[in-house]
């Protein structure tokens, strides 16, 4: 007998049916066929509140233990991610810091990938070291013997990132979990560049996943958000910990914008990775470019790992390239463009780019090219690939003049 899929039962749903419909509920009051915002801090009280948990993070009464389109949208994450619970968070950073405040105390260590997003590496080279003496060895995580290497009696957890912010490198997540697990930590996994359906690392043995909201799974560039996910009883002590005693949580507008952006999310990657594709072949393919770190290519270090890991459903639609020539050039390039937007952030509606040269502490764990050249790191929007690709190659043609035959 074929099970009928339904909406009560996200499980029994594809992907897309569950972007559109998961954590979604007809509002009783109104008679809305989609969660309203609701923008109280306040709930009402049952006539005895003498039996309420003020830690209780699952009822309705203040909106710092939970709120209507918080659960929504928690709902909607945990189905798409496949996770027993999660908690949603002010920021990305918000959810990094969350997860890691409730699993490390001083004394304890932490093995961290070398290249990171820049809030991970301050977080593990300056802050939580100096104020709470949390130790922490960063390493190359595509390395598998140099992060045993780096295991102590203290490590509680390594820490990765899916593709690595900005180098692009790619982490061997059903590895690492091993690895971890062996010595009791626990692998946590920042997959930002690879939300869902691209990859779920909880299916590869990682215990918990951090997503910053604010980027492809809100998809349009105007609302900020993080999300943990993973087992219950790891996202249980978060929500306890870091959400209701720490207070960073989400306002009911942002989690209610996500989770109207998230609906179009396996739309929107479609675009994304079909279109990353063709510009990173492009790039590669002009002889003005110095070089593209991209997984999807042939020439990337972990391009058979991507493929592999990855399924076939994609590489990203995140890279970095630089022109061939000093920073003044790159600036210049950038200038030049007239489509793609120079801006911070990543998996907006709209292309971004952002000239980083090679200065800072992290540089001198990045590869060769990043560190002669600084790099463009562009977050490929939904454009048409052929308007983003005449609109590079007009730059290109502005700065360095023809390309070589």
């Amino acid at each position: 007998m074929v099970t009928r899929p339904r909406k009560d039962a996200p499980q029994t749903l594809s992907f897309n049916t569950q972007s559109v419909h998961a954590g979604n509920s007809h509002d009783p009051g109104s008679g809305a066929i989609r969660t309203p915002l609701v923008a109280a801090n306040s709930y009402a009280l049952p006539d005895d509140p003498s039996s309420v948990s003020w830690s209780e993070v699952d009822s309705l009464f203040y909106t710092r233990n939970s709120g209507v389109n918080q659960l929504a949208l928690q709902q909607k994450l945990a189905t798409l991610e496949r996770a027993e619970d999660a908690v949603v968070l002010a920021s990305g950073v918000a959810a990094l810091h969350a997860m890691f405040f409730t699993y490390l105390k001083t004394g304890d260590h932490i093995i961290v990938s070398d290249n990171s997003y820049e809030a991970t590496w301050k977080m593990f080279a300056e802050l939580l070291p100096e104020k709470y003496g949390i130790t922490a060895t960063f390493v190359d995580t595509s390395d598998l013997d140099a992060v045993r290497a780096a295991f102590t009696a203290q490590t509680k957890i390594v820490h990765t990132e899916t593709i690595a912010n900005p180098t692009t490198r790619v982490a061997d997540i059903a590895a690492l979990a091993e690895i971890a697990h062996e010595a009791g930590a626990l692998l946590t996994v920042d997959s930002t560049f690879t939300p869902p359906p691209l990859y779920r690392p909880l299916a590869d043995g990682a215990d918990l996943v951090v997503h910053s909201l604010t980027k492809y799974i809100n998809g349009h560039g105007d609302a900020m958000g993080g999300a943990v996910l993973g087992r219950a009883e790891l996202i249980r002590p978060i929500k306890a910990q870091a959400m209701v005693d720490v207070g960073g949580v989400i306002s009911p507008f942002n989690a209610w914008m996500i989770t109207r952006g998230s609906v179009t999310l396996p739309l929107r990657m479609r675009q994304h990775l079909d279109t990353a594709e063709k510009v990173a072949e492009f790039l590669e393919q002009d002889s003005r470019i110095a070089y593209v770190a991209y997984p999807g290519r042939e020439s990337h270090p972990q391009h058979e790992l991507a493929r592999k890991q990855f399924g076939g459903r994609g590489f990203g639609a995140m890279m970095a390239f630089a022109v061939d020539g000093p920073p003044e050039l790159q600036n210049e390039f950038v200038a030049n463009l007239k489509i793609v937007t120079s801006a911070v952030s990543l998996g907006h509606d709209e292309t971004l780019i952002v000239h980083v040269g090679t200065s800072g502490p992290r540089v001198r764990y990045y590869p060769e090219p990043f560190r002669t050249y600084g790099h463009l790191r562009l977050s490929i929007g939904l454009e048409s690939a052929d308007d983003l690709i005449a609109d590079f190659a007009a730059a290109l043609d502005t700065v360095c003049g023809a390309p070589s035959r």
